[in-house]
């Protein structure tokens, strides 16, 4: 079975920069479409950025066009969402996901790792 791991949370202030990585394990994802969506406290999980594995376009939230880029590392099973300019809004849980039939709707992702904390302070 598949399994994703998320790291490269942690607090940071706003303005700071944070890498966020995926690591893809248990089984062979270079079908799948990757993504990453977080879910702040109360507040339902939201789509944020995914790509091919495979290659080709990227998908952002238009909340985080120009501020966040995804991008895989196909060498090491891994894929990333950098951060710029974190502001207390961007406060959440992130979470990778995987999916066969890619999208912006979480119903859609099978694979789902724990998800790493990213909280911002002013």
């Amino acid at each position: 079975q598949g399994q994703l791991e998320e790291s490269g949370g942690g607090l940071v202030q706003a303005g700071d920069s944070l890498r966020l990585s995926c690591a893809a394990s248990g089984r062979t994802f270079s079908a799948y479409h990757m993504g990453w969506f977080r879910q702040a406290p109360g507040k339902e999980r939201e789509f944020v950025a995914a790509v091919r594995w495979s290659g080709g376009t990227s998908d952002y939230a238009d909340s985080v066009k120009g501020r966040f880029t995804i991008s895989r590392d196909i060498a090491k099973n891994t894929v990333h969402l950098q951060m710029n300019s974190l502001q207390p809004a961007h406060t959440a849980f992130y979470y990778c996901a995987a999916a066969v039939v890619g999208g912006r709707l979480p119903q859609r992702y099978t694979y789902w790792g724990h998800g790493t904390p990213v909280p911002v302070s002013s």
